[in-house]
C-alpha cells in the first residue's frame, strides 16, 4: 500500500471515530434523562396536595445556590440544605424563623412537612411540581424568578 493511500485511510478513520464520538455524546435533554436544574430558580407555593395555598402572605421556595434551599412558609423564613440528583430531591433538616402568625401556621407545617418528605420533582414551563411521600398529588409551584 501506497504511503498516500495509508495517510488517506489514517485520516478517513480518525475522522469516522470522530463523528461516531460526537453521535455518542447526544444532549441528555433528547435522552429524557436529568431535568431543568433548579439552581438559581424561585418559585410560589400554588397548591398543597391538590388543596389551595393561601395566596398572602405566599409561600414560596428558592434555590439560591447549589445545594441550599429558602424560601418562606407563609409565616416564618426557612432555609437549609438540599440535595439534587437528576430527578430525586431531599431536603436536609429546614431550620426557620420562630415567629406567632394568626391563620397561616397550619398551612405552614402541612408545607413544611411536606417538603420533608419530598423524593422527585419535576418542571413543566414555569410550574414546578414536588412529588412527595404520602401526598396523592404533588406540591405545585409557578416559578417567580428566571434561573441565573
Amino acid at each position: 500500500m501506497s504511503p498516500r493511500l495509508q495517510r488517506f485511510l489514517s485520516i478517513t478513520t480518525l475522522s469516522v471515530v470522530g463523528a461516531l464520538g460526537a453521535c455518542a455524546g447526544t444532549p441528555a435533554s433528547s435522552q429524557g434523562a436529568a431535568p431543568e436544574p433548579l439552581w438559581g430558580s424561585e418559585w410560589r407555593l400554588l397548591d398543597i396536595g391538590g388543596q389551595a395555598a393561601l395566596p398572602q402572605p405566599a409561600a414560596t421556595l428558592a434555590f439560591p445556590q447549589s445545594g441550599q434551599v429558602a424560601g418562606h412558609g407563609s409565616c416564618n423564613r426557612f432555609f437549609g440544605p438540599v440535595e439534587i440528583d437528576r430527578d430525586r430531591v431531599k431536603f436536609g433538616p429546614i431550620a426557620s424563623t420562630k415567629m406567632a402568625c394568626m391563620g397561616t401556621l397550619e398551612q405552614e407545617s402541612r408545607y413544611l412537612a411536606a417538603l420533608q418528605k419530598a423524593q422527585r420533582y419535576e418542571v413543566k414551563g414555569d410550574t414546578l411540581l414536588i412529588h412527595t411521600q404520602g401526598m396523592d398529588q404533588p406540591l405545585r409551584f409557578v416559578r417567580t424568578a428566571p434561573r441565573r
